[in-house]
């Protein structure tokens, strides 16, 4: 083969590479020529880089493009970290421009975090800061919660339901590690109780329901929560079931029950006592007709012994007669009378 012919085949290859390679800088050109106009340039060996890391860098640029436009400084670098540790960038981005236009202090690392604290939340970062900005309003109970009321008892036993509203605003500096809506909710609930149970009767709480509010506000349920408490309104407020009453019948119902219980017992031990007596009757009875057994067989020993002679026995046998006759004849005058 001659050097002509090599040559030939290194230039083909060469340009064979170089057309390959400019095919491949070719697909980045639109997103760099984007960042250029905007400002936000992105060198190609940054978008190269961000390609081989498999990193959205059309995502990147946008997120970029968006910070600069609204006069805010990030770097590609920052922008990609996020991504990588699981972020939403454009969201992101758009909260630190909400929280500027409101005048809120939010730097990027800040914002990174909350944006993944509130991943598989439902929520997103923006939602922070907008609540931040303009307050919501959270149901109490929630509206997925079973029930429709919170129920208290006041000391006179009547029942009160309760539904509040409160209204909470995002605060930033606690939004990491805070406790969310559901802790908000569950505090409320349980100082609305506790408020109902230690008023007097439930004409207190039916005639000034803002005074539940007052002593739930003033608790401080918002520590430790990523919310500030604005205000606890009552919406509606409605008589239950009279508790007191309830409890006091079961309680009468129980007692009867047990005073029944132990009538039963007191009258088995005298059933139990009184066959015990007729047991000990028929016992004595016995021994009776034992002892009458034995008076033959002692007058029988007499005889034989001369101490007992047949005078003797004709006398005691008359004795018996007259006793017999005048058991007969008192008892005939006894029917007669």
């Amino acid at each position: 083969m001659s050097n002509s012919a090599i040559v030939t085949i290194v230039f083909a290859v060469l340009a064979l590479v170089g057309l390959v390679l400019f095919l491949y800088l070719l697909s980045f050109f639109k997103t760099w020529l984007k960042s250029w106009l905007a400002s936000a340039t992105v060198g190609f060996t940054t978008l190269v880089a961000m390609r081989l890391r498999q990193v959205p860098y059309g995502i990147v640029v946008d997120a970029k493009i968006t910070a600069v436009k609204a006069g805010i400084d990030l770097g590609e670098a920052e922008l990609e970290a996020h991504y990588l540790a699981g972020g939403s960038l454009i969201p992101t981005v758009q909260a630190i421009i909400a929280a500027k236009k409101a005048g809120i202090s939010l730097d990027w690392e800040r914002a990174c975090a909350i944006d993944l604290a509130t991943k598989g939340s439902g929520k997103s970062v923006v939602e922070a800061v907008r609540t931040s900005v303009d307050p919501k309003v959270i149901d109490c109970p929630s509206q997925e919660a079973r029930k429709n009321s919170i129920d208290g008892v006041a000391k006179d036993g009547i029942q009160v339901k309760v539904r509040a509203r409160v209204t909470v605003r995002t605060n930033l500096d606690r939004f990491v590690g805070g406790a969310k809506e559901e802790t908000i909710v569950a505090r409320v609930g349980e100082g609305i109780v506790s408020t109902i149970g230690s008023a007097d009767s439930y004409k207190k709480v039916l005639e000034s329901p803002d005074s539940i509010s007052k002593v739930v506000l003033a608790r401080g349920l918002d520590v430790g929560t990523a919310f500030e408490i604005l205000s606890i309104d009552i919406a509606d407020v409605d008589v239950g079931q009279n508790v007191g009453a309830t409890l006091q019948e079961a309680q009468a119902e129980a007692n009867k029950n047990m005073a029944q219980a132990q009538a039963e017992i007191r009258r088995a031990a005298a059933v139990a006592l009184e066959q015990e007596m007729k047991a000990k009757v028929e016992e004595m009875r016995a021994k009776v007709v034992e002892a009458e057994a034995q008076v033959p067989l002692a007058m029988a020993e007499a005889f034989r012994s001369g101490n007992l002679g047949i005078m003797d026995y004709y006398k005691m046998k008359n004795i018996e007669s007259d006793t017999g006759m005048r058991d007969s004849i008192s008892k005939s005058s006894g029917e007669e009378s």
